[in-house]
């Protein structure tokens, strides 16, 4: 086998025919990595990898149409033939050569993701699986022009069918949609034949081992086709063709059964043991949150996506894959809405767009418009919109668990005393909680309603009513839950702290000033707390990052006997708060100013007879903004999840963040882009183009 490796190894290199292939691949490969990845930005090299596959279709046939059909053609093949080296070595060593020549220039890609890397942030693990992808793809169309080069003298005859083999392979997609847009029989046994659709399953970065499996699959096959094809016509007619004809086609079908039988296995079992999330962002794998949920599914639940299967969204199809394998009970399915237009309205009367989810049990069914599953921003200068977030998984989760709980928790915000509403980032939160919120105002209502949770005062500027007053302190002796969020304000509040007073606590007059640099962000009234750890506080203590306050009050704690009061967020013991805010002046402490340290937020049990009453108390009514969140990266939307979830049951509360979708482009000079991008379209392809006709010609003239 090494003696046919370094034969046929060398005789590309001197025939031009491998320095062809290696420069026409990098030019093309040069000028798509050009536009892609260093015109337009992209850290991705899979948008330069899918767009020159179509290359295969030619660069293939014409590197494999003489591997075997020219020696057949010159009668040189009888010397191999009858040489004492077994046909498999001989052609293992053939394919082996091809497969060197082909990795030369997959060599040379793979410095490429390293090149960019200089410029900004490259995941090397979707890049690399997108190499690998292609890496197969091209092996087995090698290992098919090799057993099609096995069948004729003609090179060209050769050249023609492979062509036509790999063509057929790349256009199947969209035969199998032609054929049929929900799929049939047919259209399965079609897409065994589907080589680009496996491919492109290596660019999303997920690893999926069906898809190696194949690749890999097709060059066994074809390779030990091509040996019984040889095989054949080593032995002269004798008595013993009859057998000998049967020995070649039984192992063709019964490799093709065992080859075929470990696909169907490996396209059977779980997608947690087949498909690994390499993304940067980790946005097909399932977080411990969303395991815990689905460990504890006993019953069946339905998800149907409205969209043809084969036209799906591959990240949420992804998703959904991890789900179904995660649990049993759950089963997905894709409706069309071609074949069935109206099979959504037996869930909601609003219209839903393609791609959108409907998840169903026997208790409830809720419907998740596609338009909820990515997150994007508008840009009003380009009056363009981006997407920046994937949020499938934490809208599948939040729907599942509704569906499959049987009493959603209920809570109350009040209005009526000028208090502030959540904004659009806060009030999904609560959604994908899935907690029934509801604004009331208490002059409708002779007592705070029985199913509430929770109540909310957030940041009311005027006092409430004693009756108001009554009503709430009647809600928290009973046992009733709040969640206060107080604003600087210069009307008197009695009514307001006698609900604070409740619990023993009091909110000092103005504004903290903290004047330890480590506890302020920019701005000494933009405060950087310390975060205990606590169950409200556990989601944002995780993440490592700060939680930001700006323009926060001071909260002091009495002693009593019925209450026990836990930290929540703490300033610096240099921290003030600065009583007199019309005073001017600089940051330096003034007389009158009240030293800290002070808490910012802060829980309060109070035991009654029978029940504990909880508060939970911040004094910022910017805490809860999708500025200030956006400050901290999402952290104090966790501090706000887990601040309901604390009021509620756990498992209803549970809120999957948005994952980071938004691509991280290369900062690159213009400079630097003309220089690498000569070095790949010109330097480079033509180095090895220029070399080998150098070789070539030299070997001619000799």
């Amino acid at each position: 086998m090494t003696a046919i490796y370094k034969r046929e190894l060398h005789s590309y290199f001197h025939s031009f025919l491998g320095a062809l292939f290696i420069g026409s691949m990098m030019f093309l490969l040069g000028i798509y990595f050009s536009v892609y990845n260093l015109f337009m930005g992209y850290p991705y090299i899979g948008y330069a990898l899918s767009s020159i596959v179509f290359l295969f279709l030619i660069s293939i046939p014409v590197l494999t149409m003489r591997i075997l059909a020219e020696e057949r053609h010159q009668k040189t093949d009888q010397l191999i033939l009858t040489s004492p080296v077994g046909i498999t070595g001989i052609v293992m060593g053939k394919f082996l050569a091809l497969v060197t020549i082909f990795a030369i220039p997959t060599g040379i890609i793979c410095a490429y993701p390293l090149i960019l890397s200089i410029w900004g942030t490259v995941s090397f693990s979707e890049s690399y699986l997108a190499v690998l992808g292609f890496f197969l793809y091209g092996i087995a169309g090698i290992a098919i022009g090799i057993f099609v080069s096995s069948l004729t003298e003609s090179q060209v005859i050769a050249a023609v069918i492979t062509f036509g083999v790999l063509f057929t392979g790349y256009v199947m997609s969209g035969l199998c949609n032609m054929i049929s847009s929900t799929g049939n029989l047919l259209t399965k046994i079609l897409s065994a034949f589907d080589m680009v659709g496996r491919f492109e399953g290596f660019l999303n970065g997920s690893f999926q081992l069906t898809g190696v499996i194949y690749f890999l699959s097709v060059v066994v096959l074809f390779l030990i086709f091509t040996v019984q094809s040889i095989q054949k016509r080593r032995y002269e007619i004798s008595s013993r063709t009859l057998g000998m004809g049967f020995y070649s086609s039984g192992t063709v079908i019964i490799s093709a059964v065992i080859i075929v039988l470990v696909n169907f296995i490996a396209a059977e079992l779980p997608s947690r043991y087949t498909v690994f999330d390499v993304t940067a962002n980790r946005l097909y794998s399932l977080t411990d949150d969303t395991k815990e949920v689905l460990s504890e599914i006993g019953e069946d639940i339905s998800i149907y996506v409205l969209a043809n299967e084969s036209q799906a969204d591959e990240t949420l199809d992804a998703t959904l894959r991890n789900y179904a394998g995660y649990n049993s009970h759950i089963r997905v399915s894709y409706v069309d809405p071609a074949v069935n237009p109206k099979f959504f309205t037996k869930y909601t009367d609003s219209l839903v767009s393609q791609n959108s989810v409907i998840v169903e049990n026997a208790r409830r069914s809720t419907v998740i418009d596609y338009s909820e599953i990515y997150q994007s921003e508008f840009d009003y200068y380009n009056y363009s919109s981006t997407v920046t977030g994937y949020d499938g998984e934490g809208q599948l989760t939040s729907a599942i668990v509704y569906v499959t709980t049987q009493d959603m928790p209920k809570i109350y915000m009040l209005e009526g005393h000028g208090e502030l509403a959540f904004e659009t980032e806060f009030t999904s939160a609560v959604q994908k909680a899935n907690i029934d919120y509801e604004t009331i105002n208490l002059l409708n209502y002779d007592s705070v309603p029985e199913d509430a949770d929770c109540v909310i005062l957030y940041a009311p500027t005027q006092d409430l009513s004693g009756d108001d007053t009554e009503k709430l302190l009647a809600y928290m002796e009973k046992g009733g839950d709040v969640l206060f969020i107080s604003t600087f304000t210069d009307s008197e509040m009695p009514n307001f702290n006698r609900l604070l007073d409740f619990y023993g606590l009091e909110i000092t007059k103005g504004l903290i000033i903290e004047d330890d640099a480590d506890f302020y962000y920019q701005d000494p009234f933009y405060l950087f707390p310390e975060v205990a750890y606590d169950d409200v506080t556990e989601g944002a203590v995780d993440t490592g990052s700060y939680v930001f306050v700006p323009y926060a009050q001071g909260i002091t704690v009495q002693e009593m006997e019925d209450v026990t009061a836990t930290s929540l967020l703490t300033t610096s013991d240099s921290s003030y708060a600065r009583n007199n805010m019309t005073a001017g002046g600089d940051y330096a402490k003034q007389e009158g100013d009240v030293d800290g340290p002070f808490y910012v937020g802060v829980k309060c049990e109070k035991t009654l007879e029978n029940e504990i009453s909880t508060a939970v108390v911040y004094s910022s009514e910017y805490l809860f903004t999708q500025s200030a969140n956006e400050i901290v990266a999402g952290t104090n939307l966790k501090l706000f999840t887990g601040t309901l979830g604390s009021f509620v049951s756990y498992t209803n509360s549970i809120v999957i963040p948005v994952k980071d979708y938004e691509n991280s482009y290369l900062a690159m000079t213009q400079s630097s882009i003309t220089l690498l991008a000569l070095l790949a379209v010109v330097v480079i392809p033509f180095a090895f183009l220029i070399t080998g006709f150098i070789v070539w010609f030299r070997r001619r003239k000799a």
